[in-house]
């Protein structure tokens, strides 16, 4: 079971990491203090000789994606390519995105959510109502998108989050032809891009929950773009919850999942204030990745 509960609701966790987080970043990531080292100078040494990124070039900066890369300076400088090549691509979107943007979409709908506690193997889990609950004439599938990657760069500050990844729920309860036709082919691409390739985090688990039948026009946009790596991590569930606790506890699981936890009674409105507390980091991210945009 997770601990440090009341330090993980609606807080970002900075500038630490458990004992046994160290151990497990030391057996899955090769993370020791020469090693973390030496990556970090080359990593520097790399990004400085590759005047078509612009990233800040900070140790704690840097760590981001050594971490993801398994500490090799040269896939973490791979991964900061293709980071900066989507954010370009998709520069309408992302090319000074902040928080004020979207503010009011996270205010005033229920589409992403952040269980309050972690699951029992400390990883952070991100809840995407995609069904009933999501009005895509308010929040549109761009909208949702840059939500998505507001969280995941607040997501990027934890240590802890860096080293044992993520868990994303899908829940479709709910789901009608309204989401169906809003979420598009390009939609399906982007998003799916974006986890696979440019995505500075170890998502571990996609969980699909409570998707009803007519989710198979959703799944048919969806597949062409899921690669081997990202296909062994998904799960489909629907109703059954008992298949979903296999891999999250029911202890750390809320009402809704038939978890013992209480059913969610807060939405991404109460983790505004946690997001707006760093923005100086969602701001120097407006303007990183392409040198030219």
């Amino acid at each position: 079971m997770s601990t440090a509960n009341s330090e993980e609701a609606f807080n970002i966790r900075i500038g630490y990491l458990r004992p046994e987080t160290v151990e497990l970043a030391k057996n899955e990531l090769r993370e020791t203090s020469d090693i973390k080292e030496n990556a970090i100078k080359e990593l520097r040494q790399l990004l400085q000789a590759s005047p078509e990124l612009h990233y800040k070039d900070d140790d704690e900066f840097l760590i981001i994606f050594l971490r993801t890369c398994h500490f090799y300076p040269q896939s973490a400088l791979e991964k900061m390519k293709s980071v900066a090549a989507f954010r370009k691509e998709n520069a309408n979107l992302l090319h000074g995105l902040v928080i004020e943007q979207i503010k009011e979409k996270l205010l005033n709908s229920n589409v992403i959510n952040i269980l309050k506690n972690c699951d029992q193997h400390g990883r952070r889990v991100l809840i995407v109502n995609c069904g009933e609950t999501w009005n895509p004439s308010y929040v549109n599938t761009d909208d949702v998108f840059r939500l998505l990657y507001l969280v995941h760069i607040a997501a990027q500050l934890e240590p802890e989050t860096q080293v044992r990844g993520a868990v994303v729920v899908m829940d479709f309860e709910g789901l009608s032809m309204k989401q169906v036709t809003a979420l598009t082919p390009s939609f399906s691409k982007r998003l799916l891009t974006f986890i696979q390739d440019a995505m500075p985090i170890r998502l571990k688990e996609l969980h699909f929950v409570k998707q009803p039948f007519i989710f198979k026009l959703v799944w048919s946009l969806f597949k062409p773009f899921v690669r081997e790596k990202l296909n062994k991590r998904i799960h489909f569930h629907g109703g059954d919850m008992k298949s979903l606790h296999k891999f999250l506890s029911p202890e750390i699981l809320p009402e809704n999942y038939k978890g013992q936890l209480p059913k969610i009674d807060y939405t991404g409105t109460q983790w505004l204030p946690t997001l707006e507390k760093h923005e100086e980091f969602v701001n120097e991210w407006a303007e990183m990745g392409p040198t030219k945009w």
